[in-house]
């Protein structure tokens, strides 16, 4: 399932989130309350659970900047949840949506967020659509957004997702959604300015790391399935064309996580030693 196909030079967003009038008040909760209810279907209880989420995840620091911050307050998060947990939308926690699947939590969102630093015009990948709730994020910073999903049924959910939303939300007729194994990207559309990474690898796959932009930041739950660091890469290019990787820990070394693995279809795990099984196997053929 692919939505749109076009190239480099002729892509242009559905919807220019740069031509927005107005984007909710963070200084107050009276006048963001006033600004959703008016601009925005969401309701009051949800408002208030995520205006009291966002205090947190401003103390903590998962959020720093303040098309962030805004980004997270018009994300209806809820809209993103299964039924049975949509009341606990704004709960710091990650919640099932079935498929084997989650919703990371608001924190963990916002942090790997804020960490790629993302301006309007950048290229954004995202690897493991899930619920959608993080690409809706994304869809707030830049107008072009890339996320693929593995599970298929789990991609046509989501789809319906955003296709219910799209009239009162345009910016998400941005985001380009497929079912395929995130591991090797969309190279149709690389060179990608950020990509994120939404489950759990013990490698940094090379595929993405080849999409990357020089000077392109990757974020990146990295490590065992005990627990993951979550890495943000910065691939630097040299003038003679050598590249090195700058990794920063964005916990800083205060936390492990553990996200769901990153899967390749059909049982299988990415692993390191699988994908250079793999890719011996293919030299082997080749031959």
């Amino acid at each position: 399932m692919v939505f749109g196909k076009t190239t480099q030079a002729t892509l242009v967003p559905a919807f220019d989130i740069t031509q927005r009038k107005e984007l909710p008040p963070t200084d107050s909760y009276e006048r963001y309350l006033q600004w959703m209810l008016k601009n925005t279907k969401q309701t009051e209880p949800f408002l208030k659970a995520k205006w009291e989420r966002s205090r947190e995840i401003l103390q903590r620091q998962d959020i720093v900047e303040e098309r962030v911050l805004q980004a997270f307050l018009m994300a209806p998060r809820e809209e993103f949840c299964r039924p049975y947990n949509r009341k606990n939308a704004y709960a710091d926690a990650a919640m099932p949506i079935g498929y084997g699947q989650t919703i990371s939590g608001p924190h963990m969102v916002s942090r790997m967020t804020q960490n790629l630093r993302v301006e309007p015009h950048h290229r954004v990948l995202e690897i493991g659509t899930g619920s959608g709730y993080q690409a809706s994020v994304l869809a707030e910073l830049s107008n072009f957004v890339f996320t693929i999903e593995i599970v298929p049924e789990l991609t046509q959910e989501t789809d319906e997702i955003y296709k219910k939303l799209e009239a009162d939300y345009p910016q998400y007729k941005n985001i380009k959604r497929k079912n395929a194994d995130g591991y090797y990207g969309w190279e149709e559309y690389a060179p990608f300015d950020r990509i994120i990474v939404t489950a759990g690898i013990d490698h940094i796959p090379p595929p993405l790391l080849q999409q990357l932009t020089p000077g392109g930041i990757m974020v990146i739950p990295v490590g065992p399935p005990s627990g993951q660091t979550v890495m943000k890469v910065t691939k630097n290019v040299a003038p003679d064309g050598s590249i090195t990787l700058e990794r920063e820990d964005i916990f800083h070394g205060r936390r492990k996580v553990i996200f769901v693995p990153f899967t390749a279809g059909k049982g299988e795990v990415h692993s390191i030693e699988k994908d250079l099984q793999k890719k011996d196997s293919g030299k082997k053929e080749q031959k």
